[in-house]
């Protein structure tokens, strides 16, 4: 995944608590054999409303969706994060997470900004009075700003997640700082391996 150190863009702001995963992808497009393309079916059901406000063109090509308590709940589903960041999102700012969708999201690089109730109503108003409001989310410093008038607020992330989001590291990356070890490993190792079981055919050589 690509490291995140700062993500600056307008935001959405989602005004319904309790979004669970069947909400953000619907489970008809869990069928889907590739990985992209679920940008298509984010909110699917509730796009239809033209009201919705992801229909509303002011705020067309946000990165930033700013929702109410208890977002991504439910299933386990890695398709909710898949939709989100396929759409165009690189950061959910809200008052509390599903347990399982905060950590999916920091394994592909999807920005979890955890603030308080009260501060994440007074964002949604500025973002509804002034839609071209520019959000900044760094990572680093763990801080939500509106620089256009001053507003700050900051979030926590655990060092772990930190460093996955700054360095780019998915669970592969992870692994991947040892190859020295495992290369290492690998060719010292006396533990028993598959290596000459079998044959050029592909069968079970005799012993």
């Amino acid at each position: 995944m690509k490291a995140v150190h700062v993500i600056e863009g307008r935001a959405v702001p989602l005004e319904r608590s309790d979004v669970d995963t069947d909400q953000i992808i619907p489970s008809d497009w869990l069928k889907r054999v590739e990985r992209t393309g679920f940008g298509r079916g984010l909110f699917s059901e509730w796009r239809d409303d033209p009201t919705f406000v992801l229909n509303d063109a002011q705020f067309a090509g946000a990165k930033v969706l700013v929702a109410g308590p208890r977002f991504g709940t439910g299933s386990s589903r890695e398709h909710a994060v898949w939709a989100l960041m396929d759409y165009g999102f690189e950061a959910i700012i809200a008052p509390s997470f599903g347990d399982i969708f905060r950590n999916n999201s920091s394994k592909q690089g999807l920005v979890i900004a955890q603030l308080s109730v009260e501060d994440v109503d007074d964002l949604m108003a500025q973002i509804h009075d002034d839609p071209s409001h520019l959000v900044v989310v760094d990572v680093e410093s763990g801080l939500v700003e509106l620089p256009a008038n001053g507003w700050q607020r900051s979030f926590a992330l655990d060092s772990m997640t930190r460093e996955r989001l700054l360095n780019g590291w998915d669970d592969i990356g992870l692994t991947m700082r040892h190859e020295g070890d495992i290369t290492s490993y690998e060719t010292t190792s006396h533990a028993p391996t598959l290596t000459g079981l079998f044959d050029e055919s592909g069968r079970v050589q005799s012993r």
